[in-house]
């Protein structure tokens, strides 16, 4: 462990805080660490107050007894500079820079100072709200919180102060382990909290708010290591609209990605995205409550037709199973139910039993003794009279009951995200059952645990080929940049092992038409030049040519028609191929270029659909045969790879071979490809192979190009 991993977990964990700064903010900042419990040593820097809260104060860092763990910083950024050196001089571990100003308003010399004078010592922030650890009972928090201490739970990484507040007085009853708002990140990104995050036993899950990612290196390092422990990340990822990205990057000066990319790099790593706050805390709080599920088993208990069949639809709808009651379950609950509730899954126990809670008990505790990975009771609380709601407590005392005699998980789902009060969620905890607020968010979190859990029970986490993705570096264009022509890039991936046409490439003097008597009609003739990269919009590419003698005429033709539309007609050569017979699919494969990312391989549906279908995957590189058949199966016209309507199979073995292979070509010029399309790839029938019919590839001038 590094120096800074070991000041960073004191951060976390402090026993002594410093505050220093405005009074009225270090004020707040101490009545959270008396009101969080913190029993550790607490000293404040004021030079013009003597007490304050009930604590004396020093004049200076200099004169402090003993250097602190940790340090809330609230002064003005350019004070933040000078106290954040002279913290490190005494020692400190880690500081909290509460101050705006540095980076993301353009002030990046002023954070390059700070950075510089604090050294190994860790610096959360500038621009942020700080942390909370409620396992230890530390604040270094400048402002109101809500939740309790917990013996474990959930860790929160926040890109937003204030939604990192919200998110602790959020009405959800998330036992919440720690909430860390990271502001501009200039001395740690997420990945080293996340690093430190996982080396505590007693967090059960991270969740992460994210705008962007600053070090994309340490990131993947730590979601590895996250996956190796079993402990789950969930990402709420904003940014996926134009304005929202332009935003990102004002806001917390992160540079936000491609979207398509976060998601790639996402599923690489095993990481669950949800797109809302409530979907993260409902996540966060199945796993830590009721932990990773077996299966998508449910059992479904309600007291509303209506209510029933909302969840058949949903969980239709994320893939979960209703399985059928047993023969002796259907037996037993008849007995104990009238003629009016049909015995099923889910089951409509209906007003029969409502508020019987004996009743209750004898029906849940044989309705969950059926194949489910979780049982889960539908019920809300909406009568706000104390007075009239034992009825929904016979329910809640009787689901308690029954798990606790067949020791099966249970949760507990409202239809209204504000159908579950606060008391009756702290009980239902407490008694390891997971109370989830509003359908959409439940199924979102039962639908992110299942993944996890099933790649867990997999040993999908040890066993996958997992690779981190290639070190990014700046491509040098200054001195411009090369188009291959169609010949060229051809030639180039072939030596890649990707198939292309039999062809012949011809001056349109035609002094090497004899060259093509050794091919078979039909034939197409395309217009080459590294100036055409849209040949059929100017008319530069033609097909079904029958004959020999009509190629003359073609490129002839074509020759004249383009000279009023190419200023480079005299460079224009010809090639003359072979068409390939009994497609079975016209693919796409891409490079799409992101500066955080590097270049990454894009497969989609091909040929002139590629603009109309939105039928893309990306594949981060270094890719490996296990990604690529995740990617290509995703993918809605692999459907017709598989004999659709009685069509014939296409080759998917090749297909994958070929998406290696340009794969391996993108590796190898990792630092200087900048843009390439292949399209069509043409998927043949099964044994058949695949043919690259058109390229497109642009390279940094840097590139040494060889091509035979």
């Amino acid at each position: 462990m590094t120096k800074r991993q070991e000041n960073l977990i004191k951060l976390l964990s402090p026993e002594v805080i410093l505050f220093i700064g405005s009074k009225k903010i270090i004020r707040q900042g101490i009545k959270n660490c008396l009101q969080i419990g913190f029993a550790g040593e607490i000293y404040v820097v004021h030079p013009k107050e003597s007490m304050l809260e009930g604590f004396p104060c020093y004049d200076s860092i200099q004169t402090l007894p003993k250097a602190p763990d940790a340090a809330f910083i609230a002064v003005n950024k350019e004070q933040t500079v000078s106290v954040v050196r002279q913290l490190n001089e005494i020692g400190t571990h880690g500081a909290v820079c509460y101050a705006a100003g540095f980076a993301e308003s353009g002030a990046g010399d002023l954070q390059e100072q700070l950075i510089t004078n604090a050294g190994d010592m860790v610096l959360v922030g500038p621009n942020c709200y700080g942390v909370l650890n409620f396992l230890d009972n530390a604040a270094l928090w400048p402002d109101h919180y809500g939740s309790v201490s917990v013996d474990s739970g959930a860790a929160i990484i926040s890109q937003s102060g204030n939604l990192s507040m919200n998110m602790t007085m959020a009405g959800r009853t998330l036992p919440l382990a720690y909430m860390i708002s990271v502001g501009n990140q200039a001395s740690l990104g997420i990945g080293d909290y996340i690093e430190a995050l996982i080396e505590n036993p007693r967090v059960n899950a991270i969740g992460i708010y994210m705008e962007g990612l600053d070090d994309l290196d340490t990131f993947q390092r730590a979601a590895e290591k996250s996956l190796q422990k079993g402990v789950p990340i969930v990402v709420l990822k904003t940014g996926r609209s134009e304005t929202g990205s332009q935003l990102t990057m004002s806001h917390t000066s992160s540079m936000a990605g491609s979207d398509e990319l976060y998601n790639a790099l996402f599923e690489r790593f095993h990481i669950l995205r949800v797109d809302t706050l409530s979907a993260l805390t409902e996540t966060l709080k199945l796993f830590c409550v009721t932990g990773s599920m077996e299966s998508k088993k449910l059992g479904v208990l309600t007291c509303s037709g209506g209510e029933s069949t909302i969840m058949a639809d949903f969980a239709a709808e994320y893939g979960f199973s209703l399985p059928a009651l047993t023969d002796e379950q259907t037996a037993a609950l008849k007995e104990r139910l009238t003629k009016f509730e049909h015995v099923s899954n889910p089951l409509d126990y209906n007003t029969s039993i409502w508020g019987n809670e004996p009743e209750l008990i004898r029906c849940f505790r044989t309705f969950m003794q059926g194949d489910f990975a979780v049982t889960v009771l539908v019920l809300d609380y909406l009568i706000s009279e104390p007075t009239e709601l034992d009825p929904w407590q016979a329910s809640i005392n009787a689901l308690i009951k029954a798990k606790q005699e067949t020791n099966r998980p249970a949760v507990v789902i409202s239809t209204f995200t504000e159908g579950i009060p606060g008391h009756v969620r702290e009980m239902l905890i407490q008694n390891g059952i997971t109370p989830l607020q509003g359908v959409d968010e439940a199924f979102a979190a039962l639908n992110a645990n299942t993944y996890f859990s099933s790649q867990q029970q997999m040993q999908m986490f040890q066993t996958e080929a997992r690779t981190l993705l290639l070190p990014v570096q700046w491509t040098n264009t200054n001195a411009g940049t090369t188009v291959l022509n169609e010949w060229e890039g051809k030639q180039l991936l072939a030596g890649y092992g990707v198939s292309v046409p039999q062809g012949r490439l011809l001056s349109h003097s035609l002094d090497e038409l004899s060259t093509i008597k050794e091919l078979s009609p039909p034939f197409a003739v395309k217009a080459v030049s590294k100036g055409i990269t849209h040949k059929s919009d100017i008319g530069a590419v033609k097909v079904n040519i029958q004959d020999h003698t009509e190629v003359i005429q073609v490129i002839n033709q074509m020759n004249h028609d383009l000279a009023d539309k190419t200023n480079d007609i005299d460079d224009i050569l010809f090639l003359v191929e072979e068409m390939v017979p009994g497609v079975v699919l016209e693919m796409t494969i891409g490079i799409k270029r992101d500066d955080q990312f590097g270049p990454a391989l894009v497969v989609g549906a091909g040929g002139e659909l590629v603009n109309f279908l939105n039928d893309t995957a990306v594949i981060m590189l270094p890719a490996n045969e296990q990604n690529i058949r995740k990617a290509l199966g995703s993918l809605k016209c692999m459907e017709l790879l598989n004999g659709f309507r009685g069509r014939p199979k296409g080759d998917m073995e090749a297909l994958v071979n070929t998406v290696q292979s340009i794969a391996s070509f993108a590796e190898q010029y990792y630092d200087e490809i900048l843009e390439m399309d292949v399209n069509p790839l043409l998927v043949l029938p099964e044994g058949k192979g695949t043919i690259a019919v058109d390229t497109f590839i642009r390279l940094a001038n840097t590139t040494q190009i060889d091509i035979a």
